[in-house]
C-alpha cells in the first residue's frame, strides 16, 4: 500500500511538468519549417512572399504560453475571450488570395493575437488592424511592438466601419464570419483592391468570399467552405 500511494504524486508532478514544458527555440524553428513544408507549400501556397512570411513569423509567440507546444499543429487554437488563432494554412491562403506586395497598405479586421497582422507586415508597407476585444487588442499591440513590427497600427473598435481615415486600402483581410459583407469595407477598397472575408451564419459552415473592386464594378466569388468565430459588433 505504501508503494502504491508513493507513486501517485510523482505521476501527477510529471504530468504537470509535461503540460507546462516549453520547447527550446531551435525546436520551434524546426516545427515552423515543417509547418511550411507540409501544411503550406504542400497544399499549393506558392505566393513567395506569403511562404516566406509564414517561415519568418514565430507563431508560437502569438498563442497562450500553455499552448505554445501546439503552435505549429494543423488547426486553430483558442486564445481567450472566445476567439481563436486561425489554422496556419488558412492564414497563408487568405494572405495569398489578396496578393499583397511591397508598398501596399492593408486593413485587417479581427486582430486577435496579432499573428495575421504580423504575417502581412512581413510583406507590405503598412498594416492597420482593428480588434473589438480590448484585452486582445492591447495584448497584440504590445507583442507586435516588442517584435519590432513598427509598420502595424492597432485600433480597439468595431471593425464593421473599417478605418476610413487611413483608406483606401490595397487589400482587406477579415478574420471573423460576417452574415453579410459590410458596405463600409467595400467603400474603403482601392480601385483594383481585394478583400477576403468569411460570410455566413455564426457557429455554422461559412463561405470564404473574395471581393474585387474595379472602378464601379464589384465582383464576389465564393472560394471554399470555412468555419470562423462570429464577427463581433458593439451593441
Amino acid at each position: 500500500m505504501k508503494n502504491r500511494y508513493f507513486f501517485i504524486p510523482v505521476i501527477i508532478l510529471l504530468m504537470s511538468a509535461a503540460a507546462t514544458f516549453t520547447a527550446p527555440a531551435q525546436v520551434f524553428d524546426e516545427l515552423r519549417e515543417n509547418m511550411v513544408r507540409t501544411q503550406i507549400k504542400a497544399r499549393g501556397i506558392d505566393h513567395a512572399p506569403t511562404v516566406e512570411a509564414m517561415r519568418n513569423v514565430e507563431r508560437h509567440l502569438f498563442v497562450p504560453t500553455a499552448r505554445r507546444n501546439r503552435a505549429y499543429e494543423d488547426g486553430p487554437l483558442p486564445i481567450g475571450h472566445g476567439q481563436t488563432i486561425s489554422q496556419p494554412f488558412i492564414v497563408a491562403y487568405m494572405t495569398q488570395l489578396v496578393n499583397p506586395g511591397p508598398g501596399d497598405k492593408v486593413l485587417e479586421i479581427g486582430t486577435g493575437s496579432g499573428y495575421q497582422a504580423a504575417v502581412l507586415a512581413e510583406i507590405v508597407d503598412q498594416v492597420f488592424t482593428i480588434e473589438i476585444v480590448s484585452e486582445l487588442g492591447e495584448s497584440a499591440a504590445r507583442l507586435l511592438k516588442e517584435l519590432n513590427y513598427d509598420n502595424v497600427e492597432v485600433k480597439i473598435a468595431d471593425g464593421y466601419y473599417g478605418w476610413e481615415e487611413h483608406g483606401p486600402f490595397d487589400a482587406i483581410v477579415v478574420t471573423a464570419a460576417a452574415e453579410y459583407i459590410p458596405p463600409p469595407l467595400v467603400d474603403q477598397l482601392k480601385d483594383g483592391g481585394k478583400m477576403v472575408i468569411p460570410v455566413g451564419s455564426p457557429f455554422m459552415v461559412q463561405n470564404l468570399m473574395l471581393i474585387e473592386k474595379n472602378g464601379d464594378e464589384i465582383t464576389t466569388r465564393s472560394i471554399m467552405p470555412v468555419t470562423f468565430v462570429p464577427f463581433t459588433r458593439k451593441e
